[in-house]
């Protein structure tokens, strides 16, 4: 463990699992206590806090609805009480929901735009003021599907379109004393995902490699580190958007 988030905490939503759960804990690996968010992933949730714990750093599952603003208020007071700052919110919680055009319900709508925007939105003005108070730093999460058309995710795509947006429009309603961007990651492959994914990600990608949630944890760190650098949307796909 490196020391470079030493006397910081962190939120990260969507913690439990996958690159939520990834980003977690390298935030711990480089010092930082870590409020770890999740719905509905309990058991999860308790194991990334027990591995953080081996890292020796402070670790707390905490859980919230982020598509009840209500919810997303008792989470950043629940915060606050058990650490008593807050220097980093990661949003990372989201879902990828698939239908073509002539299916797409208003219910499924909803959904995607609620947890994908709504929540991200919601979560930065919860945490604002409490980064303020440290100079924090929020690190949204676009990813591919905000740049490329993909007729079969279009509510997908049009929420994280507008996670870029909200991303710069953050920036400059919370500068000089918070920064806010955004990472989208594309071509990423974790354990238990379909092999042919990787085949076809790798097919796209000039890199010829799919990445990985310890690429996508590395570029949010970097994102954290880089203090001149507000607004913007670092696009982590192995070259596929070229």
């Amino acid at each position: 463990m490196n020391a470079l988030l030493q006397g910081r905490v962190a939120l990260v939503t969507g913690a439990a699992k996958r690159i939520g759960r990834a980003v977690a804990l390298h935030l711990a690996s480089e010092g930082a206590d870590v409020a770890v968010h999740y719905n509905r992933s309990a058991d999860e949730a308790r194991e990334t806090v027990a591995e953080i714990e081996t890292l020796r750093r402070k670790g707390i599952p905490l859980q919230a609805d982020l598509c009840n603003v209500a919810e997303i208020k008792r989470l950043f007071q629940q915060t606050a009480e058990r650490f008593g700052r807050l220097d980093i919110l990661v949003n990372s919680a989201a879902n990828f929901l698939h239908s073509e055009l002539q299916n797409i319900s208003e219910k499924l709508w909803d959904a995607a735009l609620d947890t994908n925007l709504k929540a991200p939105f919601f979560c930065a003005q919860a945490a604002a003021p409490l980064l303020k108070q440290t100079h924090g730093v929020i690190i949204n999460f676009a990813d591919i599907g905000g740049i490329l058309p993909w007729p079969g995710y279009i509510p997908h795509c049009v929420s994280k379109a507008g996670v870029i947006m909200l991303t710069k429009c953050l920036a400059k309603a919370l500068a000089p004393e918070v920064r806010v961007n955004a990472i989208a990651p594309g071509t990423i492959t974790m354990s238990g995902d379909p092999s042919e994914w990787e085949a076809d990600f790798i097919r796209r990608a000039p890199l010829l490699r799919a990445g990985t949630p310890n690429d996508v944890a590395d570029a949010v760190s970097f994102l954290i580190h880089s203090e001149f650098l507000t607004g913007q949307t670092l696009v982590l796909d192995g070259g596929r958007t070229l």
